[in-house]
């Protein structure tokens, strides 16, 4: 039991950038507290004493805000930052290494006996006021976004957002020769703004390219094609590397500078300078 308090302690350092000592960590952190309680009651859950795990569990409940049944299993290295407002039902089962954020509920969506509750895999994030509802499975490595509501199951590694929630598939496969080169005539990566970039830029962006390859092709194809009919090879450009370059902002003109606007002659008609002045 201390060397799970030691990782649950651990955890909370790889985490919170807040903490600064373990005794600050275990007198002040709410999260590890109900945790601390739960394990505990989850122990006399299981031997069958029913009655001091539910009291247990409604102590923790009315100290830190945080309601987890007896009943619920839960893996190391467990992170429930602020914590206020998280409720985790009976049959829940959380893996190793997940972190939730405070107003997250683990809940049900029936009210017969039997599994009811969510499944969370390993190392999966929970952000705050989000609810996972009904027996269903959250996959390793998934995250869930603030205010989600998830009622169907989340394959690993994916993200969940809206309400209801709806997956963010991201594209984790290897992009094609073609796509690659694309982005490496327009000077950048476009695999790598497909890991950090948010999923709706990234497609756009790799559409694009796909569409740009499919354009060189075509206008290749009629090269030839006019090269054919016309039976010149020479004098017919090919298709060149581009060169693309980032358009220069806009300055602001200095001080004692005569702003664009200002040199414009103004607009209607000209006044006349008479003669002889």
């Amino acid at each position: 039991m201390l060397k799970g308090m030691r990782q649950d302690i651990r955890c909370v350092f790889e985490r919170d950038p807040a903490a600064r000592t373990a005794f600050e960590v275990l007198t002040t952190y709410p999260g590890l507290h109900a945790l601390m309680l739960h394990r505990l009651s989850h122990r006399l859950w299981r031997t069958g004493l029913k009655w001091p795990a539910r009291y247990l569990s409604f102590l923790g409940r009315w100290l830190t805000g945080i309601e987890i049944h007896p009943g619920a299993r839960i893996g190391r290295c467990f992170f429930i930052d602020h914590g206020m407002g998280v409720v985790i039902g009976e049959t829940a089962s959380i893996g190793d290494g997940c972190t939730i954020y405070h107003g997250v509920t683990l809940g049900g969506t029936s009210w017969k006996k039997g599994k009811r509750h969510p499944t969370l895999g390993d190392n999966v994030i929970v952000g705050a006021g989000a609810k996972i509802l009904g027996p269903i499975s959250v996959g390793d490595g998934a995250r869930v976004g603030s205010n989600a509501v998830v009622l169907k199951d989340v394959p690993a590694g994916a993200t969940v957002t809206g309400v209801p929630g709806r997956v963010i598939q991201r594209d984790r496969g290897v992009p094609s020769a073609e796509r690659q080169a694309i982005a490496r005539r327009m000077g950048f990566d476009a695999y790598g703004l497909t890991r950090e970039m948010p999923d709706p830029v990234a497609t756009a962006i790799n559409g694009m390219l796909d569409h740009i390859h499919v354009m060189d092709r075509r206008v290749q194809e009629l090269t030839e094609v006019v090269r054919g009919l016309t039976g010149v090879r020479e004098g017919l450009p090919g298709i060149e590397p581009c060169d693309v370059e980032a358009m220069e902002p806009a300055t602001t003109s200095g001080e004692g500078e005569t702003p664009p606007e200002a040199e414009r002659p103004a607009d209607g008609p000209r006044a006349e300078t008479p003669e002889g002045e």
